[in-house]
Order: C-alpha cells, then structure tokens, then sequence
C-alpha cells in the first residue's frame, strides 16, 4: 500500500467528533482524489502534512516544540517522506527526530484535522498544510532534546494552556487537538 493510499483510508475510516472536522476530513480526502502527488511538498499548493500531540504518561502534561521559523509554539510535526510507510509513520517520525524521544507510543487513529497557511514553507506564498494529527505517550521520566526546527522543546502543563503562564500565542487549534488527545486517551 501507498502513502497516498494509506492516507485516504485513514481519512475514510475516522469519524470526525464535529461537523467542522467532518468537513476537513471531506477537504483533505477531496485533496488526496484530485492530486496524485498530494502527499508531497512540491504539491502546490496544499498537501498533507502529519503531526503528533505529545502527552506525559499521566496525560497532565504536553510536549511542545517552539518553531525555529514560525517563532511559535506548535506540537511535532510536518512533511511526509518518501520512507513513510503509513501517515501515522510520518507523524511519529516528526515527532521523535524533533522531540528526541525514543519509544513514543502512538495512536493510529487521527485526533484531530487542521488546515492552515504556511508563508514560510516553499518558495512561493499561498501554500496550506492540511495536517492530520496524532497523539502520542511518552515513556515515564524521559528526557527529550532540542532539534535543529526548534529553538526550545519545553512539557507545559495541560492546564496552563490558553492562560498567562503558559506557552504565549498557541493557536486555537492546537488547544483543541490537546483537548482531543486528552479525550482520547480518557
């Protein structure tokens, strides 16, 4: 099976919690129909992209990375490539190499869909991720470390999101995957 492939069952198969995330699904599935290539970067100008919540084992805090470009915080994640098996591969891909962790145990099943515009990814303006995210537990006590993407890597309390003593300008849509990941994990 492809990549391609993969990620259209993937999408098939998930059953959007709202009406907002059914219709994303219906987008990106849409995307993946129409583009052959719609997997790849050099697919202008949406393609998939593939991301993971990290969560502590007792599911109170999240892992996130401060993008070296964007100068915000985000969960893990990006392109696929050509070595990715399955979607959630690539996910946990991104989210070990950028996060320094071994050993993630991920879910299968996407927790959440976003599309968002990227100006600095490529060199021509316009371009969307239509990201699939994932969420993933880490190994009690582990440590992680800080990739080349990132300017700091740093766990935050689930409670401190959205408020002042937490990470500064989180995009809604990343206050509801948490909250999707969280759910899911029960």
């Amino acid at each position: 099976m492809t990549l391609h492939r993969d990620a259209l069952r993937v999408l098939t198969a998930w059953v959007p919690p709202t009406g907002e995330q059914a219709a994303l699904r219906d987008r990106f599935g849409g995307h993946l129909y129409d583009c052959p290539d719609g997997m790849q970067r050099s697919c202008y100008p949406d393609h998939i992209t593939a991301s993971t919540v990290v969560l502590s084992d007792d599911g109170h805090r999240v892992l996130l990375t401060l993008h070296a470009r964007a100068r915000r915080w985000f969960q893990f994640g990006g392109h696929c490539e050509p070595e990715d098996q399955r979607l959630v591969d690539a996910a946990l891909r991104e989210a070990a190499e950028e996060s320094g962790i071994a050993g993630l145990r991920i879910d299968p099943v996407p927790i959440h869909l976003d599309e968002h515009e990227v100006p600095f990814c490529g060199d021509r303006p316009g371009v969307h991720h239509l990201d699939v995210r994932f969420v993933a537990v880490a190994p009690p006590g582990v440590e992680h470390a800080v990739s080349e993407e990132s300017l700091d890597v740093r766990w935050w309390p689930v409670i401190s999101l959205g408020r002042p003593n937490g990470p500064p300008d989180l995009a809604g849509e990343l206050l509801d995957a948490v909250q999707a990941a969280r759910a899911r994990l029960g």
